[in-house]
């Protein structure tokens, strides 16, 4: 059983048996299906049923020369509908699965970012580009569990000094990776800076009460992260199967937009705006290829 089904209102499947009916439901009453061709008479397919706004389970696999579908495997998901990042993408296939990774550098988060590819017809349509455009990503996730924190207070007796503002420091990271020095020196010297300050007040305060955002690699899947992020939204919904409440919030961190969906029953505390979500994620996304 997918480890993420809990967040999208499945909880309770739990034997081989309840997965099966569940996968014969999305073939039959599956209502988006997108296609590619393969070699031969073969189609590439997916096969998404929607449970919820923006929230369901996707089939992939392949339809025969005789119509039949056959399963390669079966993934919950959530849709982004606004763009997150413009960024060159690298796409890569996974060797346990017919599953696709999409990686990009964004510069506002520090890190590489992998994400699980959801629209794998439009790349394999496109005939598997390896072009380094850059593209259109929307990104979305979900979360396994996670906590509601309440918002940093600003505090006018402890200045934060920022020796480069956030649409600078982008920029300098990008002219660090490409070898200039002066741009690795004023990184350097502006995490000195900021290491001090947070080693100061450390000693009288708690980490959260200082770290507005956070954005960390988790676990031994690459696409899966710890975020601690500012909340913008919070929408209610019903899986109309199951009658699980979820919840689907939209999330800012580091200035990286995406919606994240999980099950009330996965929340400690409750969500509102401006409040802080800290959790364990797994990022999905679409890459406009066309």
């Amino acid at each position: 059983m997918h480890s993420f089904l809990k967040t999208v209102g499945f909880r309770d499947i739990k034997s081989r048996k309840e997965v099966e009916q569940l996968i014969r439901l999305i073939i039959e009453q599956g209502a988006e299906r997108y296609m590619a061709t393969l070699s031969g008479k073969a189609m590439f397919a997916e096969i998404l049923l929607e449970v919820a706004d923006h929230i369901g389970v996707a089939l992939r696999g392949e339809y025969d020369e005789n119509g039949n579908f056959h399963m390669e495997h079966y993934f919950p998901y959530i849709k982004a509908e606004n763009i997150s990042s413009t960024e060159t993408v690298f796409v890569s296939k996974r060797v346990d699965t017919d599953a696709f990774t999409g990686m990009c550098d964004d510069y506002r988060l520090g890190v590489s970012l992998i994400f699980y590819l959801q629209n794998v017809t439009d790349y394999v349509s496109c005939g598997y580009p390896e072009d380094r455009k850059e593209r259109s990503i929307r990104l979305a996730a979900l979360a396994s569990e996670g906590k509601i924190l309440l918002p940093t207070v600003s505090r006018k007796d402890v200045p934060v000094k920022e020796t480069v503002d956030p649409s600078g420091r982008i920029k300098l990271m990008e002219a660090a990776k490409h070898g200039d020095r002066e741009a690795m020196e004023a990184l350097t010297i502006d995490d000195i800076d900021l290491y001090a300050q947070i080693s100061k007040r450390l000693k009288s305060e708690d980490i959260y009460s200082i770290v507005e955002t956070t954005f960390i690699p988790y676990g031994s899947e690459s696409d899966n992260y710890t975020v601690l992020a500012q909340i913008e939204s919070v929408t209610e919904c019903v899986n109309r199967i199951t009658k699980e409440e979820l919840y689907y919030m939209e999330l800012r961190c580091n200035e990286l937009c995406f919606p994240v969906c999980i099950s009330k029953k996965d929340l400690f505390g409750e969500p509102k705006v401006g409040r802080r979500f800290r959790g364990n994620i797994w990022m999905q996304g679409t890459v406009d290829f066309e």
